[in-house]
C-alpha cells in the first residue's frame, strides 16, 4: 500500500478541493438556517374566516350591485366564488358577464373583460371608460385587476402607477357614491433552484426566474403604500403568497424579500386551481360583504 505524503502536489488539491467544498456546504446550511444556528422566525398570517360572516351581511351583498373587470386570473376568481355559493348557500350573488349599464337597474355581480393582457393602461382605461359609460351612476363597488402577464422584466411600474392612481382618482371623484376597490397584481411561482442560488452568490443581475415578480412586488408595494388604510384594498397577492400554515412564498433578491404565488395554489405557475380560486374567492367575498353591510 502506498504511504500518505502529504507534499504530494495530487494529494494536496485533492484536499483543496475538499476543503472549498466544506466550507461551501457550511455557507449553505447558515443561509437556509438563518446564519443564527436556527430556523428563522416568520410572522404568521391569518385571514379572516368566512363562516364570520353573517346572513344579514350576506342578504346586504345579494342586494349590491357589483362590476368587475377582469382576464382569466379573474375567470379563477369567479369560479372560486361559485365554489363559494355551492358551499355556503347564504350566499346568493346574481353573476352576469356584462358590461352594459342598462342590467344594473337591480341587483348583479357584473364582470367582464377590460383592456388586453400585456398592455396594463389598456385595462384601466378600459375599466374607466366602462364607469364613466353608465356603470358608475349605478354601481355600488367597482373594480378591476391587472393579469401577471402585465408585468415583466422592464415595465416602468412607477410610470403605470402614476398613470393608474390619476385615473382612478378621476373616477372617485366623478363618481363619489361608487366604492372603488384597489386590487394588488396577481402573482406566480418563482423557479428557485441551486443554480439560480449560485448565480445570484456570483452577483448576476439579470435572474429572469425572479425579474416578473420583483416588478409585481413593486407595482403592489405602489397600491399599498398609496391605499392601505385609506381606501378599500383587496390584497389579491398577500393571499396567494400565503401558505395554509400562515407562511409566506418568497424569495430574497439583493437583500430584499419579495412574495410569489404558493405553488399548491396552481397547476401551471399562475393560473388558481380549485385550491387558490377557493382561498382568494373567500377572502374577496368577505371584502365585499364588509364594503356592502
Amino acid at each position: 500500500m502506498d504511504s500518505i505524503n502529504p507534499t504530494n502536489p495530487f494529494m494536496r488539491s485533492d484536499m483543496f478541493l475538499f476543503a472549498r467544498w466544506s466550507i461551501m456546504c457550511i455557507a449553505i446550511v447558515a443561509v437556509l438556517t438563518g446564519c443564527g444556528g436556527g430556523e428563522m422566525v416568520e410572522q404568521k398570517i391569518q385571514f379572516p374566516d368566512i363562516k364570520s360572516v353573517s346572513d344579514a351581511q350576506w342578504k346586504k351583498l345579494s342586494q349590491a350591485k357589483v362590476y368587475f373587470g377582469h382576464q382569466s386570473v379573474g375567470n379563477n376568481i369567479l369560479e372560486g366564488i361559485k365554489d363559494a355559493m355551492r358551499e355556503y348557500p347564504g350566499i346568493k350573488l346574481n353573476i352576469v358577464e356584462t358590461s352594459s349599464p342598462a342590467d344594473f337597474d337591480g341587483p348583479i355581480f357584473a364582470h367582464s373583460r377590460v383592456g388586453k393582457n400585456v398592455d396594463p393602461k389598456s385595462k384601466t382605461d378600459s375599466f374607466v371608460g366602462f364607469i364613466q359609460q353608465g356603470i358608475g351612476d349605478k354601481a355600488n363597488v367597482a373594480f378591476f385587476k391587472f393579469c401577471y402577464v402585465d408585468m415583466k422584466e422592464g415595465t416602468n411600474v412607477g410610470d403605470l402607477f402614476a398613470d393608474y392612481k390619476s385615473k382612478m382618482a378621476l373616477v372617485k371623484e366623478q363618481y363619489p357614491n361608487v366604492k372603488f376597490i384597489h386590487v394588488t397584481v396577481p402573482l406566480t411561482t418563482t423557479k428557485i433552484s441551486w443554480k439560480t442560488w449560485m448565480k445570484e452568490k456570483m452577483g448576476k443581475k439579470d435572474l429572469w426566474e425572479y425579474a416578473g415578480n420583483i416588478e409585481r412586488n413593486r407595482f403592489n408595494d405602489f397600491i399599498r403604500k398609496e391605499y392601505e388604510g385609506k381606501e378599500p384594498v383587496f390584497d389579491l397577492a398577500k393571499v396567494e403568497s400565503t401558505h395554509p400554515d400562515g407562511t409566506r412564498s418568497s424569495f430574497t433578491s439583493e437583500g430584499r424579500t419579495y412574495y410569489s404565488l404558493v405553488p399548491e395554489y396552481t397547476k401551471d405557475g399562475g393560473h388558481l386551481n380549485e385550491k387558490g380560486r377557493k382561498l382568494v374567492a373567500e377572502q374577496l367575498l368577505i371584502l365585499l360583504a364588509t364594503l356592502s353591510s
